[in-house]
């Protein structure tokens, strides 16, 4: 009896179980041997060859009576062995295999493939799809099976008749011709023609290319859709280039299906979307090469380990980055579901196709494209002494950092952990005025810098630290000269979220704690192997949990009571043993840790006051040792999204705010649930379209601030990086050091709004022009001070409602399918933002301004 569960604590499991019963009820008569097994636990496969080793099993004479099949099982030694030799696919059956890029539509194009195939042909069809929980940008394979008969292997492909690469750097990461059966096509997408690609390489894969005598084409992919103005979507290009080489259906009748299936899939978003991906998929078969296999190895690149030797990380962590994961033992998973942060620096996904480079003769020091890159991966460093920079590579730049010849600012791009989002660049306000069209940043095709680049980054890493305590972290350029604790996630390319986590863990990434809400920010902070959540050189860094979606307010708050409750705990030590330790303990229960330079102090503090406790051998002592770290402050950071903060997790937050303790809250605006696929939440505007609300939502966005504010004694920040970079950061210093709660609200540009997210920070500006999203903070301080506690960051509406709206596809995809409509919820919309506007005046007392429906009158 095969079970696909496993139950702890059971005598069995319930199949198993119920097949027991059933036996034992029907009547006293001899009962047969009852096995029970478990197979396909967590998605493991269950292959033919395991079946077989179930059959093998059963045959012995003193068979197991209990097994486990999938997994390598050497703890209780239940597992059977399998011979994947001992089985072979039906030879009528065409086999496929994709690798691709997270969002760059691999899957998607597949999925139609499958489609295509089993509607326009005889042919039954099969699709499998592998790929993990990062929201793009990482690797994904589609296994498709084509055949006369019907397809019963509910299992992935070992052997294929073709392989696809969409993606030219996996190459140097992943043995994926291992796969490719002798004489199979390998289809490349690359960025060197077919006389070129050779020398560019792996050496291993050159040798699997002849050895198993394989058919080799390429075709820049990423070029036709570039041109196009298709950017990354290279699906349609290498889809149809499939149908071109697979024989399974006639490239006319395939490239007519294609041509509908684009019109059904991106008719509603305008007839010129539809022309640009009928234009690719034209120009896709002239576009595609053979390359003439030479007879020998020449020249390869070497494959870099997935994991560098030097990585610090888990067995684990390492086999399931290699993407081998399936093959750990159960004895190499930790007990405790532990792992190390800092683990993202080690994955170098090398997934961009370009990558920004720095020209040092016309920057101006701004630091503006490291504050706004989503990923970390364009940083700042600025040395004291030009001579820590002898031995730097011969690529590597510097130049004198704000007029002072004894400091260098150095700006650096991690090539390999670069998504090529460009929103560097469209923030770069430094432009040559010799050269048209070139900035300080400018993006660079990769292959030009890579190797270079490489290096440089490495020399970068190895240089000191800015000392924080003479950094204003209230500043853009202050903060970024600090270290970021959140670098490399697996966020979406231009993502809006990442860059308000980054800037968080900067200001006071070595002395927080993060409570994370389920949602895109608790996938890519938390999803394993890898975690962004990084430390620094002295091991300090933030902790980071995740609980549920609906209660993560709460989850955070118990950790604020247990803080509180430990450094009350260990105040009261030490004033009770303050006879004994003297000076140290009135220093210690008196520091003044409202800035860089008092923690720092009170750090070393502790670490003196637990040397004198280590010589006291009282249980006092040793319980104030083990509380001592609670006497530094810790801070206490709630995030997560729009879906938990407006909806899902709305009465917690209500709590937490009304509970008077010092927590703070940040809510990642995107207007949707993001995680899910974009669908409708209490965040999302009136007239947005979006999952659920295909017709334009008819309702108002909740005013989650104003809710806020009401309770009187709360902080509340609305911002926008991209449309204040300095009003940002002021609002997390002051949310920090406000001592109750504080809630920053923060615009957060997503892939859902319909956009290039290389132009977020435009569009966040735009937001704020139009009062669509007003830039405040309300600081109940400020009233200790004789000031109002509201204040307006950003100036009244500029631009109407309409034109901001008109450049995202979620509003401009309703102007187009239902134009009444949309007129009549813009102008409603309209309204929605001149009352908030009057509203937030009058709170400030200011006098009302035009409205813009006056304005147009």
């Amino acid at each position: 009896v095969l079970d696909r569960t496993k139950e702890p604590g059971a005598v069995g499991e319930p199949l198993y179980q119920d097949v027991l019963t059933a036996l034992v009820e029907s009547g006293p008569r001899p009962l047969p041997r009852v096995i029970g097994g478990r197979y396909g636990l967590s998605s493991k496969e269950f292959t033919p060859a395991m079946v077989l080793s179930v059959f093998d099993e059963l045959q012995k004479d003193t068979p197991l009576p209990h097994f486990t099949v999938g997994i390598v099982d050497d703890i209780s030694h239940l597992s059977l062995q399998t011979d994947n030799q001992s089985w072979s696919e039906p030879q009528v059956v065409s086999r496929a295999v994709f690798y691709g890029l997270g969002a760059d539509g691999t899957v998607g194009a597949n999925k139609n493939s499958v489609k295509i195939i089993g509607e326009e042909t005889d042919l039954f069809a099969q699709g499998y799809f592998v790929y993990d929980s990062k929201k793009s940008g990482s690797r994904t394979i589609s296994h498709l099976r084509f055949g006369p008969d019907p397809i019963y292997s509910s299992y992935l492909i070992e052997e294929a008749d073709f392989v696809a690469c969409h993606n030219f750097g996996f190459l140097e990461r992943f043995q994926m011709l291992d796969i490719a059966a002798p004489g199979a096509t390998f289809l490349l997408n690359s960025p060197y023609p077919a006389d070129e690609v050779w020398r560019h390489l792996p050496s291993d894969v050159q040798s699997q290319l002849i050895d198993k005598q394989l058919e080799m084409w390429v075709i820049d992919a990423n070029r036709i859709a570039r041109e196009a103005g298709l950017g990354g979507r290279i699906n349609t290009v290498l889809q149809t280039c499939f149908f071109g080489l697979a024989n399974i259906i006639e490239p006319d009748q395939a490239i007519a299906a294609i041509k509908a299936s684009i019109q059904k899939t991106y008719g509603k978003r305008g007839r010129a979307i539809v022309d640009r991906n009928w234009a690719v998929v034209d120009a896709s078969l002239d576009g595609l090469e053979r390359v003439a296999l030479p007879t020998e190895v020449m020249g390869g690149r070497t494959m870099r380990p997935v994991v560098p030797p030097e990585a610090a990380v888990e067995r684990v962590t390492a086999a399931i980055m290699a993407g081998t994961g399936d093959l750990l033992p159960v004895s190499a998973l930790p007990v405790d579901g532990t792992f190390k942060t800092g683990s993202a620096q080690w994955e170098k996904r090398t997934i961009a196709a370009e990558i920004p480079v720095w020209d040092p003769e016309i920057c101006i020091d701004c630091a503006r494209c490291a504050l706004v890159c989503p990923h970390a991966a364009i940083r700042i460093k600025v040395v004291e002494n030009e001579e820590v920079l002898n031995g730097a590579p011969g690529s590597f730049k510097s130049k004198i950092w704000e007029k002072s010849e004894a400091e260098r600012l150095i700006v650096q791009v991690a090539p390999d952990d670069c998504t090529g989002c460009g929103v560097c660049v469209s923030i770069c306000p430094a432009k040559s005025k010799e050269v048209a069209k070139h900035k300080a940043i400018d993006m660079e095709p990769i292959t030009l810098h890579l190797d270079d680049e490489r290096d440089n980054f490495d020399f970068f890493l190895s240089l000191p630290e800015y000392d924080r305590t003479r950094i204003r972290l209230d500043s853009v350029k202050g903060s970024q000269l600090a270290q970021p604790l959140f670098e490399f996630s697996g966020a979406c390319a231009g993502c809006g979220e990442t860059p308000y986590l980054k800037l968080m863990s900067q200001l006071f990434g070595d002395r927080i704690v993060v409570a994370n809400a389920t949602g895109c920010s608790s996938i890519y902070g938390g999803n394993l192997p890898t975690t962004p959540w990084s430390k620094d050189a002295g091991g300090r860094g933030p902790a980071w949990s995740n609980s549920l979606f609906e209660d993560n307010a709460e989850f955070g708050l118990g950790m604020r009571l247990a803080f509180d409750h430990h450094a009350r705990s260990a105040r009261h030590l030490l004033e009770e043993m303050e006879a004994d330790i003297g000076q140290l303990a009135t220093d210690v229960l008196a520091a003044d840790q409202s800035n860089e330079a008092g923690i720092n102090q009170q750090r070393d503090r502790v670490e003196e006051l637990r040397r004198q406790l280590s010589h006291i051998g009282t249980i006092e002592a040793k319980r104030l040792g083990e509380l001592a770290e609670y006497l530094v402050t810790t801070g206490v950071w709630i995030v997560g999204g729009d879906g938990w903060a407006y909806d899902i997790g709305f009465g917690g937050l209500d709590h937490v705010l009304a509970s008077g303790r010092n927590v703070n809250i940040l809510v990642l605006d995107t207007e949707v649930y993001s995680n899910t696929g974009g669908q409708t939440s209490k965040a999302t505007p009136r007239a947005a379209t979006a999952k659920f609300s295909a017709g334009g939502k008819t309702t108002a966005k909740k005013d989650l601030g104003m809710i806020a504010m009401g309770y009187g004694g709360v902080y509340v920040a609305q911002i926008a990086m991209g449309a204040n970079m300095t009003q940002t950061i002021k609002a997390f210093v002051e949310a920090e050091a406000h001592p109750g709660p504080s809630l920053i609200i923060a615009y957060s540009p997503c892939i859902a709004h319909g956009y290039d997210l290389g132009e977020m920070a435009a569009h966040q500006k735009m937001a704020a022009e139009s009062g669509y999203w007003p830039l405040y903070r309300f600081d109940p301080g400020r009233e200790d001070k004789g000031d109002h506690a509201l204040h307006l960051d950003s100036r009244k509406p500029r631009i109407p409602f309409k034109e901001f709206a008109s450049t995202e596809a979620r509003f401009a995809m309703l102007a187009r399918s239902q134009p009444e409509v949309a007129a009549r919820l813009f102008e409603e919309a309209q309204r929605d933002i001149d009352d908030r506007w009057h509203l937030y005046e009058q709170m400030v007392l200011v006098e009302r301004t035009a409205r813009f429906g006056d304005l147009e009158e």
